[in-house]
């Protein structure tokens, strides 16, 4: 299965902040994200964090000195330099910021930055006014033009007491934007995708409404898979999970709205993938006013129901239309099925002209809505169909982008 972090060369640079403690945690999710990790530190780091948390976490030599070089091995800051997909520094003190930008290499750490032609990426933490600092602020914009990538600081408690911003953002983040950046050279690298998630939600008056189980979470999925691969991700969303760092999120309510920004967005997209669980039906009429109860209870209450848009079917629509831009290249639907699976998934796949459907059946408890797996068989175009096993979103999300691929490369 696809993971931008497999087996990928890191170093890891610790420099003298009482953030290092942090790093741990950074170097213990990158390993377990498949990295091989090399951490490098400075004399300072060393005085916040001991070299063998580090070795204990990676199972590899923690370097620590320019003229440390352990048997077997060549000059470090040359080998390690040229072997390293990502460097990164975290934390990054204003110090070893300003030895970066001014090409100082007085120690390992920044000895390889001047030597990679691997990206950098570093996570500055320092008080807030070192940070605000004209000479800071000079020297981050230095290392920004020449294509160095900062995240953070953030805004918080410091370790002085005081609010503001200098932390060093988390552990997390740091990792999400080193997939993103170690996949500007993967198979979806440049390609623009939209993406739908969650259950749009059809108003009755200003407290209630009319939706689904849908959660968001396959769609949400696909967009965090595409965005590893490289890809320009925009996600429009009824859903409120957090969202994936890098990808351009779009929040909407009901079917229109999705509607309306999908047809905005997919005259640049090269793929669509519509995950959300659009509702068919919306009341006529809105109230204004919260609808109240009756004072007599054997009173109910009835609804008069309008279809919604159907937003596959205006893109079918508008890409015939627009032959000579054709866009977007590969349309994917999504079908959930209580009943007759398959013969209704591949009906809504011939009515809407799409290239590939992702058929779920929502009876199954362990599969669909509102859980992290799902079973799923996907329909194509051509006729050729595949059963998937259980496995989880994510796992099927890189399926459904492996297929993808393949089809893009067919247009």
């Amino acid at each position: 299965m696809f993971n931008i972090l497999t087996h990928k060369r890191i170093i890891l640079g610790v420099t003298g902040g009482i953030a290092a403690y942090k790093a741990a945690t950074l170097c213990s999710r990158l390993v377990q994200a498949g990295a091989k990790v090399d951490v490098v530190m400075t004399e300072a780091a060393q005085r916040f964090i001991s070299p063998l948390t580090f070795q204990a976490l990676t199972h590899r030599h923690v370097y620590l000195d320019m003229f440390d070089i352990p048997g077997g091995e060549n000059i470090p800051h040359i080998t390690l330099a040229d072997q390293a997909d990502l460097l990164i520094i975290a934390p990054a003190t204003a110090n070893t910021l300003a030895k970066l930008a001014n090409g100082l290499a007085d120690n390992l750490l920044t000895a390889i930055a001047l030597a990679t032609p691997a990206p950098i990426l570093a996570a500055p933490a320092m008080e807030t006014d070192m940070w605000k600092h004209p000479a800071t602020q000079a020297n981050v914009s230095k290392l920004e033009a020449w294509g160095v990538t900062l995240t953070g600081p953030a805004k918080g408690r410091l370790a002085s007491g005081a609010i503001g911003q200098g932390r060093m953002v988390e552990p997390e983040k740091i990792v999400e934007t080193a997939r993103i950046l170690l996949a500007e050279t993967g198979d979806l690298a440049d390609r623009n995708l939209v993406v739908t998630a969650g259950g749009t939600r059809e108003a009755i008056d200003p407290v209630r409404f009319i939706s689904n189980h849908s959660t968001g979470k396959m769609g949400y999925a696909i967009a965090h898979a595409a965005r590893d691969r490289g890809a320009n991700v925009t996600l429009i969303t009824t859903a409120s999970l957090p969202s994936p760092v890098g990808v351009k999120r779009i929040k909407v309510d009901s079917a229109q709205q999705m509607r309306d920004a999908v047809l905005k967005a997919i005259k640049l997209t090269d793929v669509l993938i519509m995950a959300a669980a659009v509702a068919d039906f919306r009341p006529v009429t809105v109230a204004e006013q919260k609808i109240k109860k009756k004072t007599d209870s054997n009173i109910g209450m009835s609804i008069d129901l309008v279809r919604t848009p159907d937003i596959l079917a205006d893109v079918a629509m508008y890409k015939n239309h627009t032959p000579q831009k054709n866009r977007p290249r590969v349309t994917v639907g999504f079908a959930a099925e209580s009943e007759n699976l398959l013969d209704n998934a591949e009906g809504k796949l011939k009515r809407k002209k799409l290239d590939m459907i992702v058929a779920n059946d929502i009876s199954a408890t362990d599969a669909g809505f509102g859980v992290d797996s799902n079973r799923v068989t996907l329909l194509f175009a051509d006729g050729t169909k595949e059963a998937l096993p259980l496995m989880s979103k994510h796992s099927v999300a890189e399926i459904i982008l492996d297929k993808t691929v393949a089809l893009l490369r067919e247009t």
